[in-house]
């Protein structure tokens, strides 16, 4: 089925009594775009990461539009009709097949480090050796194609092994403990601020033939929720943080209460510029920084 993208500039104190106007005019579905709604997005929760896509910015830059969606027939040409009549607007057609199943040619398997493959869950895996980790890529972030995870999961190769339980902090999709669970730990223990990371990471986590019983996510905030640190226990031999500087600095006074003697600390998420912070940090709260590495602008460190 093909669809009708309709994009209606409006100023920003005209857009609730645009959208009403168009609702009824037999419109629905709308997506706001407004520049200072972005940016306001961008200001309250600056603490999550450390840049934006320039093509992002650009895409939102004095942007104050509506855009909704009718099916390409008789009835949402007819709404379209009447919509034109009243308002200046653009349109665009979209099939399904553009938006449902075209982002996949973008996807191929990724090589990590010296035995991992990332495969999306739809193609085959290599028969080169390599141990597959299956992802659903259209499930959330963390897709191994990033140079932070593949860090974090390269260094994980000299860690996960058999009577290893692992703590993911931030865990997102899952990617670094079913990642290290592939490699031969034990079990696997995350959580990630957003509420729909348990899910995502459980699908993750069974497309790799892994169930809860070696792999539970919860959701919080363990720089402010006590319970949730308590929940999560203590003595991990391996603790992963791929966040970003401003949660791995004030994250790093906690760490060391969830390892376990000897533990190792492999965390990443941390832009050109802030590494020294992050490493000030890690040994102002008792770590030292026994491995370094760097990638494409981005750095992880090993920590005991």
């Amino acid at each position: 089925m093909r669809w009708i993208e309709v994009c209606c500039d409006t100023p920003e104190s005209e857009i609730d009594t645009r959208c009403e106007e168009l609702a009824a005019l037999g419109a629905e579905g709308f997506v706001i775009e407004n520049e200072n709604d972005f940016q306001s997005f961008l200001e309250n929760n600056h603490q999550y990461w450390d840049y934006v896509d320039e093509t992002l910015e650009q895409q939102f830059a004095g942007a104050s539009r509506i855009k909704f969606y009718l099916s390409d027939d008789e009835s949402g040409r007819a709404i379209l009709k009447t919509v034109q009549a009243r308002y200046a607007v653009t349109t665009n057609y979209v099939a399904d097949s553009d938006w449902e199943n075209n982002w996949r040619q973008y996807y191929q398997p990724i090589e990590v480090g010296e035995k991992l493959v990332v495969v999306p869950e739809w193609m085959d895996a290599p028969d080169d050796g390599r141990l597959p980790l299956r992802l659903d890529p259209g499930l959330t972030f963390g897709t191994g194609s990033h140079a932070t995870t593949r860090m974090c999961l390269t260094a994980l190769e000299r860690f996960a092994h058999s009577g290893v339980k692992l703590l993911d902090l931030g865990c997102g999709s899952g990617i670094l403990g079913i990642g290290g669970l592939i490699l031969g730990a034990d079990c696997c223990v995350g959580c990630d601020i957003d509420p729909k990371s348990p899910d995502v990471a459980a699908a993750n986590a069974a497309l790799n033939g892994i169930g809860p019983d070696r792999f539970t996510v919860y959701a919080g905030d363990i720089l402010t929720d006590a319970s949730l640190r308590r929940t999560l226990g203590a003595g991990y031999p391996v603790v992963m943080a791929n966040i970003v500087s401003d949660v791995i600095i004030p994250l790093s006074a906690f760490v060391r209460g969830f390892m376990a003697p000897g533990g190792v600390f492999i965390t990443s998420g941390i832009i050109e510029g802030r590494q020294d912070e992050v490493r000030n940090a890690l040994e102002q709260n008792g770590f030292t920084v026994e491995a370094h590495r760097s990638e494409d602008e981005w750095h992880c460190f090993v920590c005991r």
